[in-house]
């Protein structure tokens, strides 16, 4: 099968496409037929071992990294880890899941997603894949769309109370979006200029132009300030906030969140009866994902960017 490995921690061109064996699924796990995955902000930084989280937390952050995920390069070469795919092949003792069924997942730190086959745990982070959705527009969710609904259960939003996305149109925020207002807020989206109708379309009530506009200079305060990027700067974070706001970074490192397959059944439901949807940016096929994650490093993506596992024949 094609895999697609890290050598080392790098630009994109660290990345090269390899052949490997395709796996066996032990007794409990099913055997995927990946059909999609994505690249998001958190694959890119992995890559280049950049935590993301500021100079001065990176200093300290970035040896933990390394032992965590590896020193001179990943321990795990096949990153990635967000999926959609078909079930292949079973283990003996698996009864969640069925030989055929469409399913869509994540991996999280395990990785491996960059690949034709990969196999998981049956009681891992996988579900049936909405019916409405296509394997590209499954494939975002359980990262983006999960990400949202732990960030905003967080800050515990409730029925009109008003709410800020800062980086409304990425990835996270598209979904944050329509997360929020699905609670009953009052949406407020800040992205550049490009993005407007886009962020306007998922349902934001008001928009901020952050080329022509900051937010903090305006009377307006908010119940809610979700940073879905973590780029407001720390002088900025909490001056719109009402006196008893909350002001959520999605690259805090206080959100450790442990993910609940509940949630992903929520995520799915909420998918399944047209409350929540993916925006694709891009498509890129498996043997382009150096051109995917340099288009993701440059930092301008609208929603998700994904890959398309084609099976490639030999010779």
């Amino acid at each position: 099968m094609k895999v697609v490995v890290c050598t080392k921690y790098g630009p994109p061109e660290v990345l090269q496409l390899e052949e490997a064996e395709k796996p066996i699924p032990k007794d409990n796990e099913v055997l995927i037929k990946i059909h999609a995955t994505t690249v998001h902000i958190g694959d890119t930084k992995i890559r280049r071992l950049e935590p993301g989280l500021g100079s001065v937390r990176d200093f300290f952050f970035k040896p933990l990294m390394r032992i965590i995920i590896g020193f001179s390069g990943p321990r795990k070469k096949i990153l990635g880890m967000d999926l959609a795919g078909e079930i292949e092949a079973l283990g003996k003792n698996v009864k969640l899941f069925k030989k055929g069924d469409s399913i869509f997942g994540t991996t999280e730190f395990e990785f491996g997603t960059y690949a034709e086959y990969l196999c998981m745990p049956e009681d891992g982070m996988l579900a049936i894949k909405p019916s409405c959705m296509t394997y590209e527009e499954a494939a975002p969710v359980s990262n983006g769309a999960l990400t949202a609904l732990l960030n905003l259960r967080k800050a515990n939003v409730q029925q009109g109370q008003k709410v800020l996305i800062y980086g409304a149109s990425g990835s996270v925020g598209t979904f944050a979006i329509q997360l929020a207002k699905y609670f009953g807020a009052e949406v407020t989206g800040v992205c550049s200029t490009a993005n407007l109708e886009m962020v306007k379309s998922l349902g934001a009530d008001k928009l901020i132009d952050y080329t022509q506009e900051d937010f903090t200079q305006s009377s307006d305060s908010y119940d809610i300030i979700f940073d879905a990027v973590g780029k407001i700067p720390p002088s900025k974070r909490k001056v719109s906030l009402s006196k008893s706001g909350s002001y959520i970074d999605v690259l805090a490192l206080s959100n450790n969140f442990k993910l609940k397959i509940e949630d992903l059944y929520i995520i799915q439901e909420l998918c399944e009866t047209g409350k929540l949807k993916s925006v694709i940016d891009r498509c890129y096929p498996m043997e382009q994902i150096v051109d995917a994650h340099r288009y993701v490093d440059k930092g301008h993506k609208k929603g998700n960017v994904v890959i398309t596992i084609i099976m490639l024949k030999a010779g």
